[in-house]
């Protein structure tokens, strides 16, 4: 879906495919027949842009057949579907039963992370429709804080300088640009967008930035209008915003509360669950250091592991459209704040926008969608509500 801001600018919106476990090149092609074109028709659209998660089987498969990515190009628009965007952060195994750590393997200090994003800006290049000349990837916040030391971020620092010069030479000779977005999210090495400014203003390149995910930037406790406010003054850019919701509990040392999260903890995804150490002052945003959290939300429900006299976040990205029943609650209003600020000013400071709400098979068993058709209708639900806040913005759609 595209949006004119009111300064001319082109916004797209599009929602991820990594709700659709998918690890080859015909499970894509599946995903775009059984899911992303029936999104389409029931937004009533032509035109519905996807955020495609490309596995590296996939990609690789991509990559090295010109004809199968002839393919998929012919197979998009036939669908009525277009990419702008991809999610570069799961390198496979996303679909497992199990993904929590794993999903965080290889990281930037890996020779791997470098290869299979390096291959993703080359297939978007070729994916991106003939009139857009700017694509993103968002891509794994630099490692999981447990693996990092002094040589892995040299290593890291050195994977994401060559990469963008890999970018400058796509672009010299294909005409699109194509910028990679680093997403922080809670127990990474870049867990905040305060922790991203010191190691890419190191790279200064604006061909990495940052990707907001609304969700992580919730579960953080991060307030929208300081941490957009510090991006910007350090130069660092944002290629891409995900819109998400994470889970809130105002009150979890009541038992009624702490039974409710309970339903949420699942064995398949990791749940990182977060607290303020006290009571919250205005005009104070916490910083990383001024939390406390736990790196699962099981974890946080064990007795006495994680402080209850303030209110908890999980990174669990609930439904925009349906936050939980009572006594829990989602941080959609974060995600209002931050879309306000991103693309509510006199010009935008991302034009690329994802609704990235994986966790639909996670939810509790009586919240999961049941069929095909039950998935689609949320997702289309979820899409109307972020095309409705953006029209609300001033922002008109496009046909």
């Amino acid at each position: 879906m595209r949006f004119r801001h009111p300064d001319g600018t082109t916004v797209h919106l599009s929602y991820c495919t990594n709700v659709h476990p998918a690890e080859t090149l015909d499970g894509v092609l599946a995903q775009l027949r059984d899911h992303c074109e029936p999104v389409r028709k029931r937004l009533g659209r032509d035109r519905l842009g996807i955020g495609l998660w490309l596995a590296r089987a996939a990609a690789r498969a991509l990559v090295t057949d010109p004809a199968a990515l002839r393919g998929l190009r012919a197979e998009l628009d036939r669908r009525g579907l277009e990419v702008v965007t991809l999610n570069g952060f799961p390198y496979e195994g996303f679909g497992a039963d199990e993904v929590k750590y794993r999903v965080y393997r290889p990281d930037w200090a890996e020779p791997e992370r470098l290869a299979h994003t390096g291959d993703l800006a080359r297939l978007l290049a070729a994916l991106l429709p003939d009139d857009v000349t700017e694509g993103s990837v968002s891509t794994l916040p630099l490692a999981w804080r447990t693996r990092y030391d002094e040589h892995a971020a040299t290593t890291a620092r050195t994977a994401l300088t060559t990469l963008a010069e890999r970018l400058d030479a796509l672009e010299e000779l294909t005409g699109k640009s194509i910028r990679i977005a680093l997403e922080p999210e809670p127990g990474c090495v870049v867990e905040t967008t305060a922790d991203a400014i010191r190691p890419l203003a190191a790279i200064a390149s604006p061909r990495i930035g940052i990707c907001i995910d609304t969700c992580h930037l919730a579960t953080s406790f991060e307030e929208p209008g300081p941490a957009i406010h510090a991006l910007t003054t350090a130069g660092i850019t944002i290629p891409k915003a995900q819109l998400s919701a994470a889970l809130h509990a105002e009150h979890p040392h009541l038992p009624d509360v702490r039974d409710a999260l309970a339903a949420f903890a699942e064995p398949r995804f990791l749940h990182q669950t977060r607290t303020l150490p006290r009571a919250r002052r205005p005009g104070h945003p916490p910083t990383a250091a001024g939390l406390r959290g736990t790196d699962d939300l099981h974890e946080a429900l064990a007795a006495d592991t994680l402080p209850d006299a303030t209110p908890w976040r999980a990174h669990f990205h609930v439904p925009l459209h349906a936050p939980p029943a009572p006594p829990l609650t989602s941080t959609l209003p974060v995600l209002c704040d931050t879309l306000a600020r991103l693309v509510g000013g006199p010009t935008p400071l991302t034009r690329h926008l994802e609704v990235e709400t994986y966790t639909w098979q996670a939810l509790p068993e009586e919240l999961r969608p049941r069929s095909r058709a039950q998935l689609a209708d949320g997702i289309a639900a979820e899409l109307t509500l972020a095309r409705d806040l953006l029209t609300d913005l001033g922002l008109k759609e496009l046909p």
